[in-house]
């Protein structure tokens, strides 16, 4: 508790003093047992937390936009506690490079469903991704198809196996 004192009379300052107190860590011996099992059900959470995000971190790799950002929730010993967290991963596409896309689209799947038990908003990052990574092979496939009508068109059909057999599989 702090107490100030002015020229006409003194004060307490309660909040001061509360602040003070909630701020200071507790032992486990000062908590009620309800409070340790909180305690002990919010170390559980922030453990499973902080994994889950840093699987997610290593497996984004290059993809990630920093590290894992945490919302804390503060214990009745005063500690903060990871309850909730999330990485950033850049999800765009790879400009005019539809091989690239898919590359990337396939490390973002990866990333999402990292996590031991991946949540829904992970599964629909994944999704998402699969959906990029589809579009960008249709486009790939497109760019074949033509390529192949190009050298059909100028008679590099006769000219040029490989592109005979690219006719074969995209026909």
């Amino acid at each position: 508790m702090q107490v100030s004192a002015s020229a006409t009379s003194p004060s307490v300052n309660l909040y001061a003093a509360s602040a003070a107190e909630k701020s200071k860590p507790q032992t486990d011996d000062d908590l009620t047992a309800e409070e340790q099992d909180k305690v002990k059900e919010l170390k559980k959470r922030d453990a499973e937390v902080r994994r889950h995000e840093q699987a997610h971190k290593a497996a984004a790799g290059q993809y990630a936009k920093g590290g894992p950002k945490f919302e804390f929730e503060t214990g009745p010993d005063g500690r903060q506690y990871a309850v909730g967290g999330e990485v950033s991963i850049d999800t765009s596409e790879v400009a005019n490079d539809p091989e690239a896309t898919i590359r990337k689209a396939e490390a973002i799947k990866r990333a999402a469903l990292a996590p031991k038990d991946p949540s829904s908003q992970d599964r629909r990052v994944a999704a998402e991704a699969s959906r990029m990574e589809a579009k960008a092979r249709q486009e790939l496939a497109e760019g074949k198809r033509e390529e192949v009508r190009f050298y059909n068109k100028e008679g590099g059909q006769e000219k040029n196996p490989a592109v005979s057999n690219v006719v074969n599989v995209f026909a």
